[in-house]
């Protein structure tokens, strides 16, 4: 095994930690979020500002961590974010007030943003340092963390301040003791180098073309991410599920795009990024039109779940296009891409306030098919 070899396969192996416990975070926090709004007695208006605050700051986060994300800054910037995103969820979970969980949530999204620039741009170089992809299942990594961490917030009888501070301290443990490690990730190869050289490989410039298309298809995909965790359960409880069944469509939705990161590597390796992406889409687009169309329960579970599988390696494969253009590029594609899971859930209540909920949700369907339609244009010439 060569050096080079060696020093890739301990730098994806730290970083799978980070992208679980980027997961693990977020689904603690969002699966607690009533109980936060119930300890300090929030109506649904000022539980939204909270959740706009934790937005704001991300985009904030986004913004300057695309700025800094230089090579070796980015060893810095994935402790920094990791230990304040882990820190300001120790914080939210004892704030009984507004204005404190205001507060906390605005430095709590600056740090995921933050810390989700550092942690794909440190990808899109571990990935060159393979030469093969990698991304997906990295990807599959946040995907696993977030669905165990909300399972256990669900099923763990603790309180939420309890939870969240008890999580967050063990996270902030784990990423100090790794810190030396997570410091050694940039290695000793700063030169522009081929494409097997590693961290410090060189990046050239996007198109700005190319690079708001990369962003407007992330916005598409994650608009659909974030319409199946608000509206899954929903559009299956209207179809008369019981509550239990209707919380399972969110779960096989989930359960579907982490195996379908899984083996999107070899898939992308086998067939390339741009029929992966192009296959899953439209796999993705007839799945949920035919699961919100015909008019039953099995077929919206099975709709939503091959919703998931089809939009698995949609973004991991947008994120490596635009790394070829650097942390800069990798932000810029990032805030466009959450702008869509922002904004999406919204759009679709509006929607379906004017005329149904299956008219509504035809959106995320005919997105995906867009996805589809231009992922040839978005992913042309993109390597591992």
């Amino acid at each position: 095994m060569s050096h080079t070899t060696a020093s890739a396969r301990h730098s994806r192996g730290l970083l799978t930690c980070y992208f679980l416990g980027l997961g693990m975070v977020m689904a603690v926090w969002g699966a607690r979020m009533p109980a936060v709004q119930q300890a300090a007695h929030l109506s649904t208006a000022q539980l939204s500002l909270v959740l706009l605050a934790a937005a704001l700051g991300m985009v904030a986060g986004l913004c300057s961590g695309g700025r800094l994300a230089r090579p070796e800054r980015l060893p810095l910037l994935l402790i920094s974010g990791a230990v304040g995103m882990a820190g300001t969820l120790a914080v939210l979970g004892q704030c009984r007030t507004l204005s404190s969980l205001l507060v906390a949530a605005l430095a709590f999204g600056i740090a995921h943003g933050v810390l989700d620039v550092a942690t794909n741009s440190a990808a899109v170089r571990c990935q060159n340092a393979y030469g093969r992809p990698i991304m997906s299942s990295l990807h599959a990594a946040y995907s696993l963390g977030a669905l165990g961490a909300a399972a256990l917030a669900a099923t763990v009888g603790t309180s939420h301040s309890t939870l969240f501070l008890v999580t967050g301290l063990a996270l902030i443990a784990a990423v100090l003791a790794a810190g030396p490690r997570t410091l050694a990730l940039h290695g000793t190869d700063q030169s522009p180098a081929p494409a097997d050289a590693g961290f410090g490989a060189a990046q050239a410039a996007l198109p700005p073309t190319r690079l708001w298309l990369l962003g407007a298809l992330a916005a598409a995909s994650l608009l659909g991410e974030g319409a199946a965790a608000d509206w899954a359960a929903v559009h299956a409880y209207s179809l008369h599920a019981t509550t239990a069944v209707a919380a399972s469509a969110f779960a096989f939705y989930s359960a579907a795009m982490a195996l379908g990161r899984l083996s999107g590597d070899r898939l992308t390796t086998a067939f390339g990024a741009y029929t992966v992406v192009r296959a899953g889409a439209l796999l993705a687009a007839t799945g949920l039109a035919v699961g919100v169309l015909v008019d039953n329960v099995p077929a919206a579970l099975a709709g939503w779940t091959v919703f998931g599988l089809g939009l698995s390696g949609t973004v991991p494969s947008l994120i490596t296009a635009a790394g070829t253009g650097g942390p800069k590029a990798v932000a810029t594609v990032s805030v466009t891409g959450y702008l869509g899971l922002l904004a999406g859930p919204a759009l679709i209540g509006a929607l379906a306030s004017t005329t149904t909920l299956p008219t509504a949700l035809m959106l995320p369907a005919l997105l995906a098919a867009a996805i589809g339609f231009f992922a040839h244009r978005a992913l042309e010439n993109t390597t591992p």
